[in-house]
C-alpha cells in the first residue's frame, strides 16, 4: 500500500448539512483519468487504498458517505439522492468533469443512481457486489432489512470499546477477514473510531444507515436507475457472501434471470473472495482494479 499513500491526501468538500471528507489518491499529472470510488453502508473510504494502489495511473476520488467516518457529523437527510448529490459536489469540488464510478456493496446502488441522475458525470460505471435488488421477504421494518442483511455488521454500531485493540480483537473474530488480515485493513477499521480511550465506538450513524438501508430496499430510486440503465454496467460479483459462506449475496441461482432482465449488464464472477474481501484483500484488489483498468481503457476508446 506504500505506493497509494505516498499519492494521499484529503479534502473536506461542502455539502447540504456540512463537510464530507475525501480521501484522494493524486495521478501522474493534471491530465490522469479519475476514478470515484463508493465505499459500502458501514464502511468509509479506506476500504479503497489496496484499489487506489493498483491505479498508479488515475487520480483516485473517494469520500467518506455523510453519516460515516470523518462525514458523520454531517446534518439532513440521507438517502441514495442524496448521497448522489453528494457525488455531485465531490467532483465539482475538485474540478472533476466526470470520471470511472466503482460502487462497492450499499455504494453500487449509490452509484447506479447517481449515473441515473447524473449521466454527463460518468463515464463508464462498475457495481462491486451490489446494486441489483436484494432477495428480502416483503414487509420488513428497517431495523428487520438491517438485521438480515448485514447482521452483527450493523450490531457493533452502538457497541463501545475501550481501545483500538479491543476494536481490532471484535473484527478477528469475523469470518470474513480469517485469511486475509493485513495492515490496510488495520488502518481501514483504526479509523472507524471515534471518541476517547476508554469509550471508542464506530464512527457510522445508525439512523443513517436505517434511512439508507429502507431507501435501497422499498424506495424506487433502484428501480428507476435499473429500468433506465443508460449504459453497459460492469456488474462484479464475490463467491461467498457477508460472513465468508456459500451462497453469496447473489447466488448462483438468481443471478442468471437477473442478467436477463437487464441486459445492459456485463457480468465477471471474483473468485475466491467473499463480500468484504473483494476490496478489502491483494486478491479482490487486483480482480476489481483490473476491471477499472479496462473500463478507464474503454472510456479512452
Amino acid at each position: 500500500m506504500d505506493g497509494a499513500m505516498t499519492r494521499y491526501r484529503t479534502a473536506d468538500v461542502a455539502v447540504d448539512g456540512g463537510m464530507l471528507r475525501v480521501g484522494v489518491w493524486d495521478g501522474p499529472d493534471a491530465n490522469a483519468p479519475a476514478v470515484l470510488l463508493v465505499h459500502g453502508v458501514t464502511a468509509s473510504h479506506l476500504s479503497w487504498p489496496l484499489v487506489a494502489d493498483r491505479l498508479p495511473e488515475a487520480r483516485v476520488i473517494a469520500p467518506d458517505l455523510r453519516g460515516r467516518g470523518r462525514s458523520n457529523d454531517v446534518g439532513g437527510r440521507a438517502g441514495l439522492t442524496a448521497h448522489a448529490r453528494d457525488l455531485v459536489a465531490v467532483l465539482d469540488a475538485l474540478d472533476v468533469g466526470s470520471a470511472v464510478v466503482v460502487g462497492h456493496s450499499m455504494g453500487a446502488f449509490v452509484a447506479l443512481v447517481f449515473a441515473d441522475l447524473h449521466p454527463g458525470r460518468v463515464e463508464r460505471l462498475v457495481l462491486v457486489d451490489g446494486g441489483l435488488p436484494l432477495d428480502l421477504p416483503d414487509g420488513l421494518s428497517s431495523d428487520e432489512v438491517i438485521q438480515l442483511v448485514l447482521g452483527p455488521t450493523a450490531e457493533r454500531l452502538s457497541m463501545r470499546f475501550a481501545s483500538v485493540g479491543d476494536y481490532l480483537d471484535f473484527w478477528r473474530r469475523h469470518p470474513a477477514f480469517a485469511r486475509d488480515w493485513s495492515p490496510a485493513l488495520e488502518a481501514y477499521l483504526a479509523y472507524d473510531l471515534v471518541g476517547v480511550e476508554p469509550d471508542l465506538h464506530p464512527s457510522t450513524s445508525y439512523a443513517t444507515v436505517a434511512e439508507d438501508s429502507v431507501d435501497q430496499n422499498t424506495g424506487t430510486a433502484i428501480s428507476d436507475a435499473l429500468a433506465a440503465m443508460r449504459r453497459p454496467t460492469l456488474l462484479l460479483t464475490a463467491e461467498r457472501g457477508l460472513l465468508d459462506q456459500v451462497p453469496p449475496l447473489y447466488s448462483g441461482e438468481r443471478l442468471p434471470a437477473l442478467l436477463r432482465t437487464h441486459p445492459r449488464l456485463r457480468h465477471e464472477a471474483v473468485a475466491d473472495v467473499n463480500h468484504y474481501t473483494i476490496v478489502l484483500s491483494a486478491r479482490g484488489a487486483d480482480a476489481v482494479a483490473a476491471a477499472i483498468r479496462g473500463e478507464l481503457a474503454a472510456a479512452d476508446r
